[in-house]
């Protein structure tokens, strides 16, 4: 025989009790990925892990961006300034070459109104001089070829002319253009014939 059950005993089937409840919330809150952790939940501790990076990469973005901006004024100012030392090095090679332009000009006059050739000479020889004491302080130094043995590394060969002697082969025979150095840099090399 089938006992009917009692309306309290059907309510009591239909409400869950507590415990179950509880069971049921644990285990959605276990679902939807959220943990509670002493009144914290893991989504909250990643938001504060997140904006701890953020702001730690905030900060890198703007130290970088500084730095970068400290290395273009650096660059820029470098620049400006090595413009201006070769500007300035240059006034003073033309500042210091005047003078000896000044008497290249008295030589000009005195050889139009004088006929007196060793007068007009010595005062070219007293200017090449001068340019030539000027080259040597400022660093300038001709490079010695005559006679020399041939080395590219210091002449450019013109031609070559044939020789009957076996010393001279190899030998700078002639110099068609001197060459020079500043600062034991070559800026000319010298144009020679070189014995063969």
């Amino acid at each position: 025989m089938v006992k009917k059950k009692s309306h309290e005993e059907r309510h009591d089937e239909s409400m869950p009790d507590q415990e179950t409840q509880e069971n049921q919330t644990n285990t959605e809150s276990d679902a939807s990925g959220e943990k509670s952790t002493g009144g914290e939940t893991v989504t909250e501790v990643k938001s504060q892990a997140e904006e701890e990076l953020l702001g730690k990469l905030t900060e890198m973005q703007d130290r970088y961006l500084r730095l970068s901006a400290e290395f273009d004024n650096y660059r820029r100012r470098t620049l400006r300034e090595k413009i201006e030392l070769s500007q300035a090095g240059g006034e003073s090679v033309i500042r210091n070459l005047l003078p000896i332009i000044d008497d290249l000009d008295r030589a000009m006059n005195s050889m139009r109104l004088t006929d007196d050739c060793n007068a007009v000479k010595a005062g070219l020889e007293l200017i090449y001089s001068k340019i030539n004491d000027f080259l040597k302080q400022n660093g300038v130094r001709e490079i010695e070829a005559m006679n020399e043995p041939f080395n590219s590394d210091l002449h450019e060969a013109v031609t070559t002319l044939a020789v009957e002697d076996e010393k001279l082969k190899g030998i700078i025979l002639d110099v068609t253009q001197k060459g020079y150095t500043l600062n034991e840099k070559v800026i000319r090399f010298p144009k020679v014939v070189v014995g063969e």
